[in-house]
């Protein structure tokens, strides 16, 4: 299966659900839907045990499931975040990102990419087409 995030912190909550015993993509992205990523590390961090359960095809053990292999890794995750600030053209990385998914190697990639942010303030979208034209 294919997941899509809006966010990079909502990927990541996901694949941290998702090792949880019990919990699936599927619960994984019911919790998502349910709660925002803040609300979600914050059930957890504070153990609260009711919030998740306010979540459909949560019950008391998942939750507590969740809170306890969650908790050391969502506290860790959330220090992180806060000291490494992403720099750079983000644009760039996307596309990047978006290329290397597609299963493209990394230095090619970055090779291509070089030539063709050289033409100009272009959309990620655009900087993709052009990318696929020239591999």
């Amino acid at each position: 299966m294919l997941y899509g995030f809006i966010e990079r912190e909502e990927r990541e909550l996901f694949r941290l659900l998702i090792t949880v015993s019990g919990v699936g993509a599927n619960t994984a992205r019911l919790i998502l839907s349910s709660m925002t990523p803040s609300e979600i590390r914050n059930a957890i961090l504070s153990g609260n045990v009711v919030a998740l359960q306010t979540i459909k095809g949560i019950g008391a053990k998942s939750a507590q499931r969740i809170i306890i292999d969650l908790r050391d890794k969502v506290g860790k995750a959330s220090e992180t975040d806060e000291l490494f600030v992403p720099e750079g053209n983000t644009i760039r990385e996307e596309a990047l990102s978006a290329l290397v998914a597609l299963g493209f190697p990394r230095r090619s990639v970055e090779k291509y990419l070089g030539k063709i942010m050289s033409k100009g303030d272009l959309s990620v979208e655009e900087i993709v087409k052009e990318a696929l034209k020239l591999m």
